[in-house]
């Protein structure tokens, strides 16, 4: 068994579209519509086989991400190296994404930074 994908409610599909294709490098899908439920969505499809199913829903309500809580905490992405997490981290910081925490090692031996994606969700950025 393997996961095939996650999902991410957004309030701006296109914005959270731009953020992972564009400037992360994966390949967004066409954009689904139901028009009766108004619900949208794009997968973006990543090297290796991973995949984000991005969604929207004029009824959904935002979370407040400033605070933990049950349930989805972040989306890790393995760039591959110690030094590709620094490069990325100042590529993303230089584009104006927030940076949560720079790259260190962690107490479990990971070497991970964390930034922002627009809409508040933790992508952890590791070897």
């Amino acid at each position: 068994m393997k996961i095939e994908h996650v999902a991410l409610w957004v309030r701006d599909l296109e914005r959270a579209r731009a953020f992972y294709a564009t400037v992360l490098g994966g390949s967004a899908g066409e954009r689904y519509l139901n028009a009766k439920t108004g619900f949208e969505s794009i997968f973006v499809s990543f090297d290796g086989g991973a995949a984000l199913e991005l969604m929207t829903r004029g009824d959904v309500r935002s979370a407040d991400r400033a605070v933990e809580r049950e349930g989805f905490c972040h989306l890790a992405v393995s760039v591959g190296s110690e030094a590709l997490v620094d490069e990325w981290t100042e590529r993303l910081r230089a584009r104006g994404v927030t940076v949560a925490s720079a790259p260190r090692w962690t107490g479990d031996g990971k070497y991970e930074s964390v930034v922002l994606d627009p809409e508040g969700n933790r992508l952890e950025l590791t070897v």
